[in-house]
């Protein structure tokens, strides 16, 4: 499987991104825009302007409504009648079901591929393992774990499969990004994917589905605390602002 980084890579920034007239140009405008929210550069809640997008990559409107329209296929986007396109909001029951959905589909795959990989199967997963493991940059190491986790799956040829665990890992990407804020968590998953690859090595399908399963849920558990508590606690602010400027108008009318 292709695992060249420099090949279609996204642009640097969204805000440098140009249009490649190689590439479709609806799926180019849709990589640099999942790129920037995956990034950060696009925030949750954040307008879309369609003429803005289009002038910035010198097109008409109609290939950014299908960026638009692919986006919002895979979760990135939400799309309001009168109200335009959106930055989807992060949501904890989302992370939580995606990953869910990830561990089901994955410990399938892993138990079908493990007895047809071969000693140069194997010898690729181990380099992009290690890939991921000294890869530093947060946005890189997103594209290199969903190439190790891929090349786990390859052997198995089951393309429908791969589409699908393909769908989970990029619905799941500036999930992933949560995970990878604390150093300590990125080392976590870098030793369960070791531990992941030693039993695909090992042939001991048991063990490499349980694990495979284990990382993942536990990565979804994870993500949709770190959510859940970020929510509970912007809730908790609002609660407080609106009682103080409650208060501040009942003093006023009281010394009316």
């Amino acid at each position: 499987m292709p695992t060249d980084l420099s090949a279609g890579s996204p642009p640097a920034t969204f805000r440098d991104a140009q249009f490649e007239p190689r590439q479709s140009t609806s799926r180019f405008i849709a990589d640099a825009l999942r790129a920037a929210i995956v990034e950060g550069a696009l925030l949750p809640g954040e307008p879309l302007r369609q003429d803005a997008i289009a002038r910035q990559f010198s097109v008409s409107a109609i290939p950014v409504r299908e960026a638009f329209r692919q986006l919002e296929s895979e979760g990135w986007v939400t799309i309001e009648p009168n109200r335009g396109a959106a930055v989807s909001l992060q949501s904890a029951d989302e992370a939580r079901e995606i990953y869910e959905i990830r561990a089901s589909l994955e410990s399938l795959a892993i138990g079908i591929a493990i007895g047809h990989h071969t000693p140069g199967t194997l010898a690729e997963a181990k380099r992009l393992l290690e890939a991921a493991e000294n890869e530093p940059d947060p946005a890189l190491y997103v594209v290199r774990n969903e190439q190790f986790h891929m090349s786990l799956y390859a052997p198995a040829d089951r393309p429908r499969l791969m589409e699908l665990i393909g769908q989970m890992h990029r619905r799941g990407e500036r999930y992933l990004r949560l995970k990878l804020g604390l150093p300590i968590h990125k080392d976590s998953s870098d030793a369960e994917h070791r531990a992941i690859f030693d039993a695909l090595a090992a042939r001991d399908i048991e063990q490499a589905q349980t694990l495979v399963a284990r990382h993942l849920l536990a990565t979804g558990e994870l993500i949709y605390r770190f959510l859940a508590d970020a929510q509970a606690l912007a809730q908790n602010t609002h609660v407080k602002k609106r009682r103080r400027a409650s208060s501040r108008s009942t003093s006023v009318k009281a010394d009316q």
